[in-house]
């Protein structure tokens, strides 16, 4: 609803004597805030400073411990056989719950540097987003004084990715570098991947989103980065577009230098979300690299990565929240 024409060039920031009427009309609002989210799961982990400070390693831990002692964690048996040898990089991500402020910029520089189509508010309303990376918002606390908590969400790069054993045509696939890729031209749309994603992170492009016949269409594109037709699905990827350049750019240094052994520094691959992200709670990297910092955050105690229980053994870790409120601002009923 646009309320523009009521801010007059005498009246920018506050206007008084203005009089609301119901018209008896209706007007839909869409949203894509409730779509995804993962209530009544074991999903955001969040303990106070003085326990914190006392045990890091309860914050990420105590649910587990508590309902289901140790299934989830590495050690439980999984229905999948052997493990993936990663002898170069091996990507991964970390995210900081107590850094994050749910400023959505993570989600606006993802939809830009991957040509992520805007699909219109009719197809919003049927639940059809395309955003690659959604912030879910969860509650806490009494209803009269809420604590609201913030949590980024794209594809969490499984390890044991449940999507990959579902696909009839291997269109969703894990590559030598830990990453679950996706090949537009072998999809077909079964959507079983998103069926068995329990995340909920894949998005599949219903319709015609993108005009690829305008020619000026094209220069508002990256150019670096697959415009999908309709039928496909979607989803983050780690912006493999910018991991390849970097490795690229790192084999001619080491060709030059009479080698073909290449090395990627740590910082030099930046992610569309984690350059965005103000406060710098998405951190990308090497995990194979004990000194990168995306590695020595996954060290971390109070380090964790969502349903646990399932042993999919994501990429993406999250670092549990920490509070440290005044008393006189503690919701009754948090710790």
């Amino acid at each position: 609803m646009n309320v523009y024409p009521i801010r007059t060039s005498d009246a920018l920031w506050f206007g008084a004597g203005a009089n609301v009427t119901a018209t008896g009309n209706s007007y839909q609002l869409v949203s894509t805030q409730d779509h995804w989210t993962l209530e009544e799961r074991d999903i955001y982990r969040i303990g106070n400073f003085a326990a914190f400070r006392e045990n890091p390693k309860v914050i990420a831990e105590e649910v587990y411990l508590e309902e289901y002692g140790n299934v989830g964690r590495p050690e439980y048996q999984s229905f999948f056989t052997g493990e993936h040898a990663y002898p170069k990089q091996a990507w991964g991500m970390s995210i900081d719950l107590t850094a994050c402020i749910g400023c959505n910029a993570c989600v606006i520089a993802c939809q830009a540097e991957n040509n992520i189509p805007i699909v219109g508010k009719s197809e919003i309303a049927r639940g059809r987003e395309m955003h690659w990376i959604r912030i879910d918002r969860y509650f806490a606390g009494n209803l009269d004084n809420p604590s609201t908590y913030m949590m980024p969400m794209a594809c969490m790069q499984c390890e044991q990715a449940p999507c990959e054993i579902v696909c009839p045509v291997a269109a969703t696939v894990h590559d030598y570098e830990g990453l679950n890729n996706m090949v537009y031209n072998r999809c077909v749309g079964t959507k079983y991947c998103s069926n068995n994603c329990p995340y909920k992170v894949r998005r599949f492009n219903f319709l015609q989103y993108s005009d690829i016949d305008t020619i000026q269409f094209t220069l508002m594109r990256n150019p670096e980065v697959t415009v999908r037709n309709r039928g496909v699905m979607e989803k983050c990827t780690y912006c493999v577009q910018r991991i390849s350049d970097a490795r690229i750019e790192a084999k001619k240094v080491a060709v030059a230098a009479g080698s073909q052994d290449y090395v990627i520094d740590d910082g030099v691959i930046v992610t569309a979300c984690e350059g965005a992200c103000p406060t710098n709670a998405i951190v990308f990297g090497d995990i194979n690299d004990a000194n990168s910092r995306v590695k020595k955050l996954k060290d971390e105690p109070h380090s964790y990565y969502p349903l646990g229980i399932l042993n999919t053994k994501p990429r993406t870790t999250y670092l549990a929240r920490v509070r440290n409120p005044h008393e006189s601002l503690e919701v009754e009923g948090e710790g």
